[in-house]
């Protein structure tokens, strides 16, 4: 909870504001007090996406939706204006963490705890499910812990039966590792059995602080998902109810899992009343018969839900201190008749609030000391943030080490951790003539062209990821002097859409710089699009040297990334410095054509430690590397270098060498770097090193990298992909050149052009230099990295100049 800014607003929708919650890149959460002194969290919207019209829709749906839901268990949605130029909603105001925040940092639940949790997750989705929607996203963010129980939150995502849906066509909506298969091999279909296996995966999770598919890349994830049983260790030692809940939601098949009521049911007559410890006393007794649901759905799923039963007489009635929320009456906790048939949502005003033991003391300690916090409110402060305008550095003279002030909030502390090439210093002075001008700051829009379908999609979206939370976390910072926008267009990597695209693009209005395309072939047609524009287009990971363009094309053209004819550079310096060889031995794959026939030639005219270099070519049409590498290794090589481009192949050629006993250094490169090349290779790909353009900033330990995995976590709920961070410090760049040209309304393309080739910028994923040239060429210099294949994965080493 932070104080309010001077140039926030003292009163919105007749709430009067208290302090702020939290902002991001979609806009700004107060706390807020109702006219009867209600607490509430309200939400605004920037109008950069409120201009949106899918998006404004979203947001009217959302607040439509979430206001007619009554169930305790789901956050209300007390007030809402779709239709205002910055849109707000309201909710009830809950001082709890989040089931994320409290499990990663106080350790998983008992499971009583879960028990509790469960059934009423369940109670809230059986209201969802009943009202025809699906909410899409439950994952441990998603749930606040309360002292009488948990919220479900976070419903903007949420899509009505048969209503078209507002997200791109073919995209996957949810977060991996809360994906039910069916989901993941549909297209991203949700129905409320796939909310189901989601609130599988948040139980597991809660009892165990172990996701049961796993973590790192979202594709692996995905992939065992579908493929693979979930990992929940001590599953066979929980009571029956509870394992019986567990491994029913996770079933595969839709059919097998119960559905919400079922669930709630089966762990609402588990329940047991506490004894006043931290524990329950034995709090899983088998239920007795009639109280037992078979979680295990019929073949037929269109059986009508079941009759309702009784309310369970061992179940306690809730504390008379627990009032119910102001937005629906108290439950009556009277039995009705065993026959009465009644809809699933209405049984659930039966169940108790929770004594406040169901959490931990640590987790109630944090409670307590927001709920004190947000009834003694921070005072307004009497002037904002603003930023001091950043220094541009000039090549050779960036500063050896950054040093960060003062950063508001943790978004803010990724981008100014990431860098501008300067010290960001914030200031809490006044304002005076330009006082409350920050309210209407100007928007500059990037423009991001990007391979977002097709079989090329992985790094363009893995970019677009990084890129948005770049402009996130810029226009999280409360002392900007301009806000950025991201404006995609997907060319799938083809040519054809790539011409459409460029001009899409150039139509936007403000547009300031294009970041990719990220495919050669569609670089190549748009780049010199971009050109005649005078608009700055910068290169992440196409590479350059494959282009072919003319001088006069790319004159606003920024490449970020090392070209190819760089790609030697961290293999000399591994096989130089790290493990010195003086002997190497190239074999040299045909079928990768020029690439590899330039790879074994700059190895053989510059060695490793200036050594010796022999090429030995293996045809393109034979699978069987034993001869060559026995002429290779007839050389007595320290060293062998696989140049290459099939990870296949690469795999034949470890193979091969170690059934000769080859043990030395082997070295490849980027193209390698796919999960073909260990699966292929097996033990025979142990110890293999490649080099690579990109970094992994959740392998690093530099202040920046940790901060930028751990936003990025946070937003996407996966570990960085490849690229990520490299698009991340893509945007960094333009804003520091919008930065130094003042960031007002008048800038212009060829202005923020011309001094992204003057800046120089320490970013998440390496330092970026450019020639002070008219080829504004970028310094290759520490722009590469090293990988090595361990336990059948590349792992990063590092930036190729700092392994030792």
């Amino acid at each position: 909870m932070r104080a309010l800014y001077a140039r926030d607003p003292g009163e919105l929708g007749g709430h009067r504001l208290l302090a702020r919650l939290g902002a991001g890149g979609m806009g700004v959460v107060y706390l807020a007090r109702t006219a009867d002194g209600t607490l509430v969290a309200l939400k605004v919207i920037r109008a950069e996406y409120a201009a949106d019209r899918a998006f404004r829709e979203r947001f009217r749906r959302e607040a439509r939706l979430a206001r007619g839901f009554t169930c305790r268990w789901l956050v209300p949605v007390t007030d809402a204006d779709a239709e205002a130029r910055e849109p707000w909603l309201a909710t009830a105001f809950v001082p709890g963490p989040s089931l994320a925040e409290a499990v990663d940092g106080h350790g998983p639940l008992t499971p009583y705890a879960v028990t509790a949790l469960g059934a009423r997750l369940a109670e809230a989705l059986t209201e969802v499910h009943g009202a025809g929607l699906v909410h899409r996203d439950v994952k441990p963010g998603n749930v606040l812990l309360a002292l009488d129980g948990p919220r479900l939150i976070d419903f903007g995502i949420a899509q009505a039966g048969g209503a078209t849906a507002l997200t791109e066509p073919g995209a996957i909506v949810g977060t991996p590792g809360y994906l039910a298969p069916e989901q993941v091999r549909t297209g991203g279909e949700a129905a409320p059995a796939s909310d189901l296996f989601a609130l599988g995966c948040v139980l597991a999770y809660a009892l165990t602080g172990q996701r049961p598919f796993g973590v790192g890349d979202p594709a692996a994830v995905l992939y065992r998902t579908v493929h693979e049983e979930p990992d929940v260790p001590g599953l066979d030692r929980l009571p029956l109810p509870l394992r019986t809940a567990i491994t029913g939601c996770l079933a595969k098949d839709p059919a097998g899992r119960p559905t919400a009521a079922e669930l709630a049911r089966a762990l609402r007559a588990a329940e047991q009343p506490t004894t006043g410890s931290d524990q329950p006393a034995d709090p899983f007794p088998r239920p007795a018969p009639d109280h037992q649901a078979d979680l295990r759905r019929p073949a037929d799923p269109r059986r009508p839900a079941d009759p309702r039963r009784p309310a369970d007489p061992r179940r306690p009635a809730a504390p008379h201190h627990q009032a119910a929320p102001p937005h629906r009456a108290a439950p009556d906790h009277q039995a009705m008749p065993p026959h009465q048939q009644a809809s699933p949502a209405s049984e659930f005003t039966l169940t108790a609030a929770l004594p406040p033991d169901w959490l931990s003391s640590a987790v109630l300690r944090l409670v307590a000391d927001r709920s004190a916090r947000a009834l003694d409110p921070p005072p307004r402060q009497d002037g904002p943030m603003t930023l001091l305008e950043p220094t541009v550095v000039d090549e050779g003279h960036a500063p050896s080490r950054r040093r960060i002030l003062a950063i508001g909030g943790s978004a803010a502390a990724v981008l100014a951790a990431s860098g501008t090439g300067t010290a960001i210093i914030l200031t809490n002075r006044q304002k005076t003539a330009q006082g409350g001008a920050a309210q209407n700051l100007p928007t500059h829009v990037i423009g991001f062209q990007a391979a977002l379908t097709g079989d090329q999609k992985e790094v363009g979206l893995a970019q677009e990821r990084g890129a948005r939370l770049a402009v996130a976390a810029h226009n999280a910072r409360e002392d900007t002097r301009f806000r950025l926008a991201l404006t995609s267009y997907d060319d799938r990597g083809e040519a054809g859409r790539a011409k459409a695209g460029a001009r899409e693009l150039l139509a936007e209005r403000s547009l300031c710089a294009v970041i990719g395309p990220t495919t050669v072939a569609a670089a190549r047609v748009a780049v010199p699009l971009y050109g005649e524009a005078s608009t700055p287009v910068l290169l992440v990971s196409a590479d350059y040297d494959a282009l072919g363009l003319s001088a006069a094309t790319e004159r606003t053209l920024c490449v970020t990334t090392a070209p190819s004819r760089y790609r030697t550079t961290p293999v000399l310096a591994y096989l130089t410095w790290v493990h010195k060889v003086e002997r190497t031995a190239v074999v040299q794959d045909q079928a990768a054509g020029g690439m590899a026939a330039g790879l074994a030639r700059d190895l053989r005219e510059t060695p490793p430690s200036e050594g010796t270099t022999t090429v030995h070519p293996v045809a393109s049409g034979t699978d069987d590397f034993g001869p060559v590498v026995a002429a290779a290794l007839a050389t007595r090589p320290e060293a062998v270098v696989y140049a290459g481009t099939s990870p296949t192949r690469a795999a034949a050629c470890a193979r091969a060498l170690a059934t000769a006993g080859f043990t030395g250094p082997r070295v490849t490169f980027e193209p390698v770097m796919r999960p073909a090349f260990p699966e292929a290779a097996g033990e025979a790909a142990e110890g293999w090193v490649s080099g690579a353009p990109y970094s992994e900033p959740q392998s690093s330990d530099s202040k920046a990298a940790r901060a930028f995995t751990a936003a990025y976590r946070d937003r996407y709920d996966a570990p960085p992909a490849r690229w990520a961070a490299e698009a991340y410090d893509a945007v960094g760049l333009i804003a520091a050149s919008l930065n130094a040209n003042g960031g007002g309304d008048g800038i212009t393309p060829g202005q923020v052009a011309e001094r992204l080739f003057k800046l120089t910028y320490d970013g998440v994923a390496k330092p970026i230099r450019f020639n002070q040239d008219i080829t504004h060429g970028l310094r290759p210099e520490n722009t590469s990295f090293l990988y090595q294949v361990k336990d059948g994965e590349f792992r990063f080493l590092g930036r190729y100049d700092q392994v030792s």
